[in-house]
């Protein structure tokens, strides 16, 4: 500040001064505030404490005082309360601090970090710019122009970076000076002396450090370095000086370009229900007030997601292993006790250069469907899991489709083409196709004759021993318990017993065959007859002989049927085994005709003479 010429106003009237020494050194930038930008607090460090002064201007005349107040986020501090002078700390500590000297002042409670520095001036001048404290960004600052002599004072004049802003002889002015604003304040005074003259003073250039409503966000994540898969909560930190508690801050939350959750929100805290691993995504958060309207955007920060490698991998099927059934699908289901992140699933059979699929998702386990398993799927599978960090195998398990028994086929196997009573025959039942154990039974007129297992598959047989009623219609039954089945019918005829006396002719036995039809012939009051032997004592050339046959009634027949005549045959009312041999006669012998007469060529009736012969 300097003076001017102008007449000192306690001289006589007409008497003059030269221009009144300058006090103080030479003109030099008055800083209002000494505010240092907040810094970047740690997470879940205490909200600054608040300096307030008392007047609210924190520039004055030398010799006056100001009192120093803390205040948190609660209240006023009265006690307990830590005050520096230019980072010096003073005994003194009530809630209250009286000052009469110039420097940086700070404080702190014991719910409250350190406040930021401010700068408190005892200026000698004779006019003063005072600004308003404290000063917060978009907010209103009051500026006065003070001089030692006010009532002297005619008009103030304002100036911002040399222009003019504002005039007026006793009020003050409004300014909203913007956070880190470099602009330059000062303010002039002026009046008259006696005589007329005029004189002006100016004020020490000012520049006003704005403090900032809300400092800009810093985006944290809670757990710090969270797993794979679980929950996160990120929270955009930020505070409000206790002063400007009535203003309400709104949070939105980014992941690279895109807003996360419901947009702008009241909360500073957002909830990720499950956190990923996605390579370099970014975070960040934004905070705003509405009135003034101020948004501010924190740093973009990386979160670091801890993955955890897959482990005990492991194969299951739906139906479980022994349980699938040919033609059924068959569900492969791999599982993972341990792993995050995005999971790949393979499956695999062994022999099989291609895998049978695969599939990537954000889950613990996943399945794969075959359709219509056939027998030759069997096979051993394996699955394999790999979530970046390499692939991990499960155990190989084997599985094997039961197959239902196919319709079996019953083989008669006799020692001769034609069976007979007191012969050993083989019943022979087996299905082609089916899963073992098989269990055969028999029947014979759907009435069961036995069972026999075949434990490691094929077929199962029986043996009867032949009597006159084991003639009828024989079947078998396959079993495995997936699939019952019946085979056709087979028909097995049996003739009567062969005699002891008359042995056969040597020969090959007959093959063992299937039989699908009667053999033999079947009259309505007889069983089935059929040829019981044939060259009965053959070597004699001069022998001729026939058939032999058994002819029984059935219950119920007429006692006198009437015979019946084959050529070849000779039938008896009662049962019987009959046995006929013709010598060959001479031609010329004349009994010859007489036998041919009487027999008709021995067709019907037994020739007396020659079955006395015989």
């Amino acid at each position: 500040m300097f003076c001017e010429h102008r007449w000192d106003r306690s001289l006589a009237f007409g008497e003059t001064v030269f221009p009144c020494p300058r006090p103080g050194p030479a003109p030099m930038l008055l800083w209002l505030l000494l505010i240092l930008a907040p810094g970047r607090q740690p997470a879940g460090a205490l909200p600054k404490a608040l300096l307030l002064l008392k007047p609210p201007w924190s520039t004055a005349f030398e010799g006056e005082t100001v009192t120093l107040f803390c205040k948190d986020h609660h209240s006023l501090a009265w006690e307990y309360v830590s005050w520096y002078h230019n980072e010096t700390p003073l005994r003194k500590q009530s809630g209250r601090l009286q000052i009469s000297k110039s420097g940086h002042y700070r404080c702190k409670t014991q719910r409250s970090s350190l406040s930021d520095p401010v700068h408190v001036q005892f200026l000698p001048d004779w006019l003063v710019l005072q600004a308003s404290h404290p000063a917060f960004e978009r907010d209103k600052v009051v500026l006065r122009c003070r001089g030692k002599e006010e009532e002297d004072i005619m008009e103030r004049t304002y100036y911002k970076n040399e222009e003019k802003i504002g005039s007026s002889y006793n009020s003050n002015i409004t300014v909203y000076p913007a956070f880190n604003d470099d602009s330059t304040y000062r303010c002039t005074a002026s009046g008259m002396y006696i005589l007329g003259m005029s004189w002006t003073e100016t004020s020490r250039p000012l520049k006003i450090q704005v403090q900032e409503l809300f400092p800009s966000p810093v985006l944290t994540a809670s757990p710090s370095w969270p797993i794979e898969g679980s929950p996160v909560t990120l929270t955009c930190e930020t505070w409000l000086p206790p002063l400007t508690s009535h203003t309400r801050l709104q949070f939105c939350f980014f992941k690279e370009h895109r807003a996360l959750g419901a947009g702008w929100s009241n909360s500073p805290e957002l909830q990720i229900p499950t956190m990923w691993s996605e390579g370099a995504a970014s975070y960040w958060c934004q905070a705003r007030t509405v009135i003034p309207r101020i948004l501010k955007t924190s740093p973009r920060s990386q979160i670091r997601v801890h993955r955890v490698p897959v482990s005990d991998v492991n194969l299951e099927t739906q139906p479980p292993v022994g349980q699938l059934i040919e033609g059924e699908d068959l569900v492969l289901i791999c599982s993972v006790a341990a792993g995050t992140g995005t999971v790949t699933f393979s499956w695999h059979r062994e022999g099989s250069e291609r895998s049978l699929g695969r599939k990537t998702q954000n889950a613990l386990s996943a399945e794969l469907r075959i359709a219509s398993v056939r027998e030759q799927d069997a096979g051993r599978y394996y699955c394999a899991a790999d979530n970046l960090d390499g692939p991990v195998l499960s155990k190989r398990i084997r599985i094997t489709p039961r197959v239902p028994a196919s319709r079996p086929v019953l083989t008669v196997r006799t020692p001769r083409a034609q069976a007979v009573e007191g012969d050993v025959v083989e019943l022979h039942c087996e299905a082609q196709r089916g899963s073992p154990p098989i269990l055969y039974r028999f029947y014979r007129e759907d009435v069961p004759l036995g069972s026999s297992s075949a434990p490691s598959g094929g077929g199962a047989s029986l043996n009867l021993s032949l009597t006159a009623e084991h003639s009828g219609n024989y079947s078998c039954e396959a079993n495995n318990g997936l699939r019952v089945q019946r085979s056709k019918m087979v028909s097995l005829s049996i003739t009567g017993a062969i005699p002891r006396n008359i042995g056969s002719v040597p020969g090959p036995d007959p093959p063992a065959q299937a039989l699908h039809s009667p053999r033999g012939l079947s009259r309505p009051a007889l069983m089935e007859l059929q040829p019981l032997y044939s060259n009965v004592s053959p070597g004699d050339d001069d022998l001729v002989y026939s058939q032999i046959w058994i002819r029984q009634h059935r219950e119920g027949s007429p006692a006198h049927s009437p015979r019946t005549h084959q050529k070849g045959e000779v039938f008896h009312q009662e049962p019987a085994i009959v046995y006929s041999e013709v010598k060959r006669a001479d031609p010329y012998d004349p009994a010859r005709q007489d036998c041919e007469e009487a027999a008709e060529g021995y067709e019907n009736v037994p020739c007396t003479s020659l079955a006395s012969d015989h």
